[in-house]
């Protein structure tokens, strides 16, 4: 069916007219208004990561302001990630119809005025309402900021832009642990949700006084487009929250979880099959379910997986050995420097040939980087960890943007349909696995401390010359404020079990390392032989179309 256009198409040239609806025209900038369009997309890609990336940072400390249990602590940034991977089933045809800035400029004001509020109403509800407004504005920021980075290059170099504009909300995380404890010693938490609330003011300012470029608007909007959305986006928060959620309340004490997934099963079937069965769909079902795009979401899944080696791992075998965020500063600045580093690289050595070289060497890397923590020690400290640290944030750096750009040209090969269709599935690849991996590598580590501490008490006996010198000097610790000594000998067996689940934490985080890395050689392994595979049937397939055009030749000389 031909598009509807809501507005007249102005006379654009060639080289102008966007390559969809709903995306801005590509006018030639002067220089400065370049620069300009990419100071804005900095920003924005910033706000759409930060606020989050503030509270998951800061958690510990928010729950102790406001009261909070960890249950109720981890519902925080879960809201975030719930009302985020829902948005985008409708960012793409909200902004074909009505413009991506109408809906920017609707998500940022509510989610400024909501963390405004929030300053003042210091209740559990109100947090979680202003996360949920933060995942509604990020999904529409990010995307805008995005945009707006590619008005900032020609385009013949929108790959290397789209590289860049992708790459800036990976900022964010190492931003928030840089920034986390002077915003906390200008006020406890309230100035974390001020510094948000600025931002998102910032951003809303930026994007009202320096407009992107208008685009084609149709109608893109069904009926059944919003009851796909109330199926699907139920489902996909259900999902989010179980995981977010599984390792805290742990999996099978919480009959609610085993009930939301089944629910959410039920709910994507429905929608499934709504969209199955529709003339203009808004997933395309058949597309998602070939073997090319199931790789795709495959793989798009398992390189969030493993890359939570850092946010996890690194991160929280630090935690444990009871180091705080003024001290992992060093760490993140290695860490923000590897990102920035590894979208350098790939903005300048992009171009199609090297988009799977550049996510093959990525898997690569990771690799390396967790074989290489595999010995830490109660005596690790940041600076054992820049090197495989500063690899890691490297291959993160490098690999979403080639990532996205093969799924969006698989998408826009078939027509400006799939763009739906695969906006909501990488968006759905990355968050889930951005999820799964803290969840199920915090599980497997969980089970390790066990097995490792049942293992370290075993071999604890008071027979043992060594174990009885150490309850001894443990105990005279005690003995300036304690002078009852069996009290001090308790608070000595006390300190040597501490030092023992340290140890059990310690040796349960290599597995975790370990574990990755052997992930990590697999899926890569996998990489290479669907990559050849691929390679070989084209070849094969050139070939023969050769073969066939000299035959045609020949008969008709």
């Amino acid at each position: 069916m031909p598009d509807k256009y809501l507005e007249p198409l102005p006379n654009w040239e060639p080289h102008e007219r966007p390559s969809m609806p709903g995306s801005p025209a590509t006018p030639l900038h002067a220089p400065p208004v370049r620069l300009a369009y990419a100071l804005v997309s900095v920003l924005l890609g910033l706000t759409g990561g930060l606020g989050n990336a503030l509270i998951s940072v800061n958690l510990p400390y928010i729950q102790g302001d406001l009261g909070l249990t960890p249950t109720q602590g981890a519902w925080l940034p879960a809201a975030f990630l719930m009302v985020n991977v829902s948005a985008n089933l409708i960012l793409v045809k909200f902004r074909q119809q009505y413009g991506l800035r109408r809906f920017a400029e609707i998500g940022l004001t509510l989610y400024a005025i909501l963390t405004i509020a929030h300053v003042f109403a210091n209740n559990f509800p109100m947090a979680v309402l202003v996360r949920a407004a933060s995942g509604f504005a990020g999904a529409t920021i990010t995307t805008l900021g995005t945009l707006y980075m590619l008005q900032a290059f020609r385009k013949a170099q929108v790959g290397k832009g789209l590289v860049i504009g992708v790459g800036i909300s990976q900022l964010a995380t190492p931003l928030a642990w840089l920034l986390s404890p002077a915003l906390r010693d200008l006020g406890e938490w309230h100035r974390l949700y001020i510094f948000e609330a600025g931002m998102a003011l910032c951003s809303l300012a930026a994007i009202t006084v320096l407009k992107l470029p208008p685009g084609i608007r149709i109608k893109a909007f069904e009926r059944l487009d919003f009851l796909t959305f109330a199926l699907l986006g139920p489902a996909l928060a259900m999902i989010a929250a179980v995981l977010a959620q599984g390792r805290i309340q742990w999996w099978l004490t919480q009959p609610w979880m085993g009930f939301s997934l089944v629910a959410a099963l039920v709910l994507i079937i429905i929608a499934v099959g709504i969209e199955h069965h529709r003339r203009n769909p808004l997933l395309q079902t058949r597309w998602l379910g070939t073997s090319e795009m199931l790789r795709f979401a495959f793989g798009a899944i398992m390189l969030r997986f493993i890359l939570s080696e850092q946010n996890y791992g690194a991160v929280g075998l630090l935690q444990t050995l009871g180091l705080t965020a003024d001290q992992l500063q060093p760490l993140f600045v290695v860490i923000l420097v590897g990102i920035i580093g590894g979208i350098a690289v790939s903005a300048l050595v992009f171009s199609p040939k090297t988009m799977i070289p550049q996510i093959l060497v990525s898997i690569v890397l990771i690799g390396i980087a967790s074989f290489m923590d595999t010995d830490s020690t109660n005596q690790t400290r940041p600076h054992d960890l820049f090197i495989s640290q500063g690899i890691l944030a490297f291959a993160s750096g490098m690999f979403l943007g080639p990532l996205m750009m093969i799924g969006f040209l698989r998408a826009l090969q078939n027509g400006p349909t799939y763009i739906v269709s695969f906006t909501v599935l990488f968006s759905f690849t990355q968050s889930l696995g951005g999820l799964a991996g803290p969840a199920l590598f915090g599980t497997f580590e969980t089970v390790r401390e066990k097995y490792h501490s049942s293992h370290l008490i075993e071999n604890v006996s008071r027979a043992d010359p060594l174990v009885v010198q150490r309850l001894q000097i443990q105990s005279q610790v005690y003995a300036p404020v304690q002078t009852d000594p069996t009290l001090q000998q308790a608070l000595g067996t006390s300190q040597l079990s501490q030092a023992a689940t340290r140890e059990a934490h310690v040796l349960a985080f290599n597995d975790v390392f370990r574990l990755i890395g052997f992930v990590s050689i697999t899926f890569l392994s996998w990489s290479l032989f669907h990559t050849l595979r691929l390679s070989y049937r084209r070849r094969k397939a050139e070939q023969a179309q050769a073969a066939s055009s000299t035959s045609s030749n020949n008969a008709s000389t």
